[in-house]
């Protein structure tokens, strides 16, 4: 299907890109969210800014104990990177378990998580990573916590005239371990289940445990009952018993949400039990 008339406009600057934007301009830059919606007449914007040769939004660097993440940077760019590989594998983990070749390429970090699909990857290991998000606009620049940001499905706490414009990951210590599990939709490789871990070791110990999860709900969100009692010294297997309860789970032509809450704990299982082994 062919999309409705729009305007486009490719800014050189930040600054003309904020001040489109504020205007009511919609952002795009990888598009494989936003331009499918506007050829299926899902969406209909105005008007196209086209942010995704701008300066200063497609690096990876460390900068005080974190890794700054552009948020023009590909999935691809990230799963490549020898800093993130480094620093902070399970970012890299994450990124190749995205869509296919195509969509590693062509995606963008940014504008995933400002999309806020429920099933979407990236936020199971940004929550586990307990990561920011860096927003600016024409009034000045702020920072939310990735847990803050998701507000529900396809909602987050985007304001007016605001872009995305890098993640912040703080790097590992030492002793950490991580891992990411998914139960793929075979055609689109979205997650029915997302499970991210990440754990830090000290003297055999356990002494931090935070667990992503994505695919079940309306949003994405730490598995704070799992983290407690693996710090509390339970196996994995006791650890994820009840983990499901009460939550509102996603029900499709996919997957039932009974389906998805069982595959949660088990997938939650397999991924702690992966990273201690």
């Amino acid at each position: 299907m062919i999309p409705q008339p729009f305007e486009y406009s490719r800014p050189e600057t930040l600054a003309e890109a904020l001040a489109l934007i504020s205007q009511g301009g919609k952002p795009l830059a990888g598009g494989q969210s936003l331009v499918p919606m506007m050829k299926l007449r899902l969406a209909a914007p105005e008007h196209l800014v086209d942010i995704s040769r701008l300066p200063g939004l497609n690096g990876i660097e460390e900068r005080d104990g974190c890794l700054v993440i552009g948020a023009n940077c590909t999935h691809y760019q990230i799963e490549s990177s020898a800093l993130v590989r480094q620093r902070c594998p399970l970012l890299a983990k994450v990124a190749d378990h995205i869509g296919d070749v195509q969509v590693r390429n062509r995606g963008t970090i940014g504008g995933s998580i400002a999309h806020a699909d429920p099933a979407a990857d990236w936020p199971a290991p940004l929550l586990a990573l307990e990561a920011q998000v860096v927003l600016e606009s024409i009034r000045g620049r702020r920072r939310l916590a990735v847990e803050d940001f998701l507000v529900d499905t396809f909602t987050t706490a985007l304001e007016d005239g605001e872009l995305v414009v890098a993640l912040e990951v703080p790097v590992d210590p030492p002793g950490s371990l991580s891992r990411y599990q998914k139960l793929a939709q075979p055609a689109s490789g979205f997650a029915l289940v997302g499970i991210a871990v990440h754990l830090v070791m000290t003297d055999g110990k356990i002494n931090r445990c935070r667990i992503g999860v994505t695919g079940l709900a309306n949003k994405a969100f730490r598995a704070r009952s799992v983290e407690e009692a693996i710090l509390a010294g339970k196996a994995p297997a006791e650890a994820v018993k009840g983990m499901v309860d009460g939550v509102d789970a996603n029900s499709d032509i996919h997957a039932s949400a009974d389906y998805r809450r069982h595959m949660t704990e088990v997938y939650t299982r397999r991924a702690l039990e992966s990273a201690l082994a």
